[in-house]
């Protein structure tokens, strides 16, 4: 299966030929995952999650992406760079990466409903990426490590 950026995806002209998303992105090692979703869907709380778990923050809430040299790649817009928000707590000082590759997209707009999901992908300027739906569930953040680091045999 095969889609388009959503429309919550709210496309934008960046420096560069980079699109800025609505979404956020962290780093595994040299594979980006990029979380998509409505403004309150869990993007940023995903995003920490992750990076309690050992993920490095790349971007919070915006992301520029852009291809290079056959990958699609991900940072962070310099005005926000090196921070996440915490619902309730307020913006975070966060370490982060500068780019990364992306590895995978999340969607969590969409809810997973099968027990094996399909692959499905989502295309980024002329390229399938790996597409994954939420929701947010308490092994979701480990799972999503163990992806990035290793892929999905089936």
């Amino acid at each position: 299966m095969t889609g388009a950026l959503p429309r919550s995806a709210n496309r934008q002209a960046a420096p560069g030929g980079a699109l800025t998303l609505h979404a956020s992105c962290v780093a595994v090692g040299p594979h980006g995952l990029l979380i998509l979703g409505r403004t309150g869907s869990g993007k940023s709380s995903l995003a920490l999650s992750l990076m309690a778990h050992g993920a490095i923050l790349v971007a919070d809430d915006r992301t520029e992406v852009w291809e290079q040299g056959g990958t699609i790649r991900a940072r962070a817009p310099a005005a926000i760079r090196g921070v996440i928000e915490a619902r309730g707590i307020g913006i975070l000082a966060a370490d982060t990466v500068d780019e990364v590759a992306l590895r995978a997209v999340i969607d969590l707009d969409e809810t997973e409903t099968e027990r094996l999901p399909p692959h499905r992908t989502r295309r980024l300027f002329q390229h399938d990426l790996p597409l994954l739906h939420g929701p947010l569930t308490p092994t979701l953040p480990a799972a999503l490590l163990q992806y990035l680091k290793g892929g999905r045999s089936a």
